[in-house]
């Protein structure tokens, strides 16, 4: 099969499930403009799936936006440093149940079967090749090239403010806003302040930043981190010709165990909802104590290296600036290094997200409706939203609940109230169908009035037959 037999197959199977029918759900109108029942925020893996899955409902009236140019959406041809995917291959996400639409279908309509077979774990590029297939063939309304810069609720209708080389207007307007984006969408990355302040910004860079990899050949790098993209920047850099990469973890020995391949199979991703605060706080609390380990193939590729070291027990004390270098103390000493990669990870918390300025005092907080054990409590944890089970933002108060109605946190920041939904492949194909659900009722009870009136007047006649003649004839008999 080749991709062209693949998209007349994508396009018979979606025509199957009488895929496109009319709308359901009653056009708003405003003075200042067209109304969309819903805009996604972000055209990445969530963006997309959020899209198709509202489209599947018959919700067509959408936009997806993306700051980013249009096929480099997520990270996957940006930032991301890993020759393949975590997830284990066979694990379906986006393609909502529909087997033309997976990740196996696009690979073997391009390279065979049998290439299937032999296939480790996905390729990261071939991912993004995927994602940008997936969009193309379903036809999704996305503008790239277009970044929000904040968030108005209006009475009913949210008013975007957006900026960019794509934007249309200085404004869009939407009934409901899904933000689906990404890792860093509840938060931001984080790099330790004595970083930040005693260097210059020349000296280092996170891991989600893009790094201009030429000026790094034959240099001496330092890592910041244990956990999986660490060790997939190492490798990376290596690879690209520096000439030595040192990864420094606290601990005396790297991290050995992924919860992730636990909950794939327990039942745990697609039941989390199921659980109390109490179990739920317990669960992520046990979660944050491990950094996703790399994988045997990352690991075993970087040390192989000749330029490859490993330091453990070894936090980073502090840094400081020396002759054009980044001098680095642990405990077992100054390291100096030509350049710096923190992979540091981020942190969730409503309020460092400047779209979420007008808004973001009405979200209620973990800490807001929990109180943790000491033995477990988590500063970081007690950060994220406090979320419904369809991604809503709950509210502090009944103002908030107003002014947040029509909000989804599809992101990272639902880690701790959704579980692994938003924030890992592995649990897209069980969340995206409860944030379209919870959109979808949202509008469904939002036209309520309008949707019963009509069920109460409709007089569409269906049935033809003359059953008064029939029941006389058969009266005669």
């Amino acid at each position: 099969m080749s991709l062209e037999a693949l998209n007349k197959r994508v396009q018979k199977d979606l025509s199957c499930l009488a895929f496109g029918g009319a709308d359901w759900v009653r056009p708003v109108v405003h003075q200042e403009g067209h109304v969309y029942d819903a805009i996604i925020i972000g055209g990445g893996q969530c963006g997309v799936g959020v899209a198709f899955g509202l489209l599947k409902e018959r919700i067509s009236n959408i936009l997806v936006i993306d700051e980013n140019p249009n096929g480099y959406e997520g990270p996957w041809d940006t930032y991301a440093r890993m020759l393949t995917l975590r997830t284990p291959k066979h694990l379906t996400s986006i393609d909502l149940g529909i087997p033309s639409l997976t990740f196996r279908a696009f690979w073997e309509a391009q390279y065979g079967e049998k290439a299937w077979d032999e296939l480790d774990k996905i390729p990261r590029r071939e991912w993004m090749n995927y994602l940008r297939w997936y969009r193309k063939v379903l036809r999704l309304p996305v503008l790239n090239e277009v970044t929000l810069t904040c968030i108005a609720p209006e009475g009913g209708v949210h008013r975007l403010q957006i900026e960019g080389k794509g934007a249309p207007s200085s404004f869009l307007l939407a009934r409901k806003i899904i933000l689906a984006t990404g890792i860093q969408g509840g938060g931001e990355w984080y790099v330790p302040d004595f970083i930040k302040e005693k260097l210059p910004s020349y000296l280092y860079a996170h891991t989600s930043q893009r790094i201009e990899m030429e000026k790094l050949r034959g240099k001496k790098i330092g890592i910041l981190g244990g956990g999986a993209s660490a060790f997939d920047n190492a490798n990376h850099v290596l690879a690209e010709g520096a000439a030595e990469a040192h990864v420094f973890i606290r601990g005396n020995d790297l991290k050995r165990i992924n919860p992730i391949r636990q909950m794939e199979l327990s039942g745990m991703i697609e039941r989390y909802h199921t659980l109390s605060d109490k179990d739920k706080y317990a669960a992520m609390a046990h979660f944050f104590k491990y950094s996703q380990p790399p994988t045997n193939d990352i690991f075993n590729r970087a040390s192989a290296w000749p330029g490859f070291r490993l330091h453990t027990g070894s936090p980073w004390l502090d840094v400081r600036e020396e002759r054009t270098q980044a001098v680095v103390t642990t405990p077992h000493g100054a390291f100096a290094f030509d350049f710096l990669i923190i992979a540091t990870g981020l942190v969730s918390n409503p309020s460092l997200r400047p779209e979420l300025r007008l808004v973001e005092p009405y979200i209620a907080r973990w800490q807001d409706r929990f109180s943790a054990p000491e033995k477990i409590k988590n500063p970081l944890i007690d950060a994220h939203p406090y979320l419904s089970p369809d991604f809503s933002f709950l509210s502090r108060n009944e103002k908030g609940r107003r002014i947040l109605y029509g909000l989804f946190a599809f992101n990272y920041s639902a880690l701790i109230s959704c579980g692994l939904s938003a924030s890992a492949l592995s649990g897209l194909r069980f969340a995206i169908p409860k944030v379209v659900q919870g959109v979808a009722d949202q509008l469904f009870l939002d036209d309520r009035e309008q949707i019963l009136k009509d069920y109460f007047s409709y007089r569409e006649i269906e049935f033809t037959g003359n059953w008064t003649e029939k029941a006389i004839a058969s009266a005669e008999l």
